[in-house]
């Protein structure tokens, strides 16, 4: 039997135990770790579901990473076009977790009304475009539809359509300039609004119009062939750059690629700084919890000290006491994680499913809702870290113990 379980586990069931003088503070100390770790994981999957969500958002508007002709156009829209018939399309199948490719062509031009004007994107796409991700910013109307003949139907952000003071099933006209002469008259097409989106991402929102690629082939004098660039997805966003190299070695020399980290660097370091603000409440929230704990102890080993000097005048070494303190306080934190858990995995299923808590000030986090994401073995990991390290912070203080004398410890009050 192991002696100093055993003793540990009495003192924790006996009765004076639970009515002595260190009593409330054990129970602030195990409060302390509860919040602690409440705050810890709100802040990983806030941190982090926040993160993943604008991911997500960059994603569904560009893919993960493009394939394109080397041009010198820093732009947004194609002006090399690109021969849709590769080796890698529409199946990618010499390189592994890849979920889909698709072919796209975007043109800049003009939406002109009675009123206003706004300059545009138009994102040509064909009838292999995945619409996954906009059907969750849908918000009027339906996705259009291009697996038939060439049609008129545009899908358009809720932002721009009111700028443009235009709605659902409202027809307007559009204007391209020629690329071949600019002086001629531009390219004037007729477009059909059949859905509203909104992304939250006003840098997009503000200016990407979803439209039939053959009006960008025609108006470009492009062949049915030809295409501004592809858009690959990936199955993890953490084999971005692997997944780019491979991609860029399997394809042919006159082709480039390009990650979305690359192209919208500004918003992936800005999402970076997120893991150190998680760390930082991470470390500063075990530091407190930790030094709560050391308190506690040394309350529980004041408290005890007539029962470490029998202990001692019996033969127990000093490690041994030490122990018996250590299964205690290994228990209190328990108690602590479990309410922390129980408390914090609650809040973050509730947030997850009701979107409780809004930002006060969303156009600057591109979502009006706190996003939220935890998986189990980042909890695993953060409450065996919580026990160890908190174990490793009660070491020292337990060292107090070797200090007491039996002769002065037994007549101690």
């Amino acid at each position: 039997m192991n002696f100093e379980y055993f003793l540990a586990k009495r003192l924790i069931k006996g009765e004076a135990h639970k009515i002595s003088i260190s009593a409330p503070i054990i129970k602030i100390a195990i409060a302390a770790i509860a919040l602690g770790l409440v705050m810890m994981l709100v802040a990983i999957a806030s941190g982090v579901g926040l993160k993943y969500k604008i991911r997500e958002k960059v994603a569904a508007f560009n893919g993960h990473i493009q394939i394109s002709n080397y041009d010198n156009n820093a732009s947004d829209v194609s002006v090399v076009p690109l021969s849709i018939n590769q080796d890698f399309y529409p199946r990618f199948d010499n390189v592994e977790g890849i979920d889909h490719i698709q072919a796209v062509a975007s043109k800049g031009g003009i939406i002109r009304t009675e009123d206003t004007f706004e300059g545009i994107l138009a994102k040509g796409v064909g009838k292999d475009y995945n619409w996954g991700a906009f059907e969750e910013y849908l918000v009027d109307g339906n996705l259009p539809d291009y697996s038939g003949e060439l049609n008129s139907q545009v899908l358009m952000s809720s932002l721009m359509a009111n700028r443009l003071k235009l709605g659902t099933g409202d027809s307007f006209y559009a204007f391209f300039l020629k690329d071949d002469d600019p002086s001629k008259l531009p390219n004037q097409r007729k477009f059909t609004i059949t859905g509203l989106y909104d992304s939250g991402f006003e840098e997009f929102d503000g200016v990407y119009l979803f439209t039939d690629i053959r009006h960008v082939q025609r108006m470009n004098k492009w062949g049915e062939d030809q295409i501004g660039n592809f858009e690959v997805f990936l199955n993890s966003f953490d084999d971005l750059q692997e997944k780019s190299n491979e991609i860029y070695g399997k394809t042919l020399s006159t082709l480039d690629t390009q990650t979305i980290v690359d192209k919208y660097y500004k918003i992936f370091e800005w999402i970076g700084l997120f893991d150190f603000n998680i760390f930082l409440i991470i470390g500063i929230v075990i530091i407190v919890s930790g030094f709560n704990m050391i308190t506690a102890l040394l309350v529980l080993i004041l408290e005890r000290t007539p029962m470490i000097g029998i202990l001692k005048a019996l033969g127990s070494a000093n490690w041994s006491i030490r122990k018996v303190f250590l299964y205690n306080a290994s228990y209190l934190i328990g108690i602590g994680l479990f309410w922390g858990n129980l408390i914090g995995l609650g809040a973050i299923y509730l947030q997850s499913e009701f979107r409780v808590l809004k930002f006060p000030n969303p156009e600057e986090y591109y979502i009006d809702y706190i996003p939220v994401y935890i998986d189990v073995p980042t909890v695993v990991l953060l409450n065996v870290a919580v026990l160890l390290l908190c174990m490793l912070m009660l070491l020292v203080p337990s060292y107090i113990i070797t200090k007491i004398t039996p002769v002065k410890a037994i007549q101690f009050e």
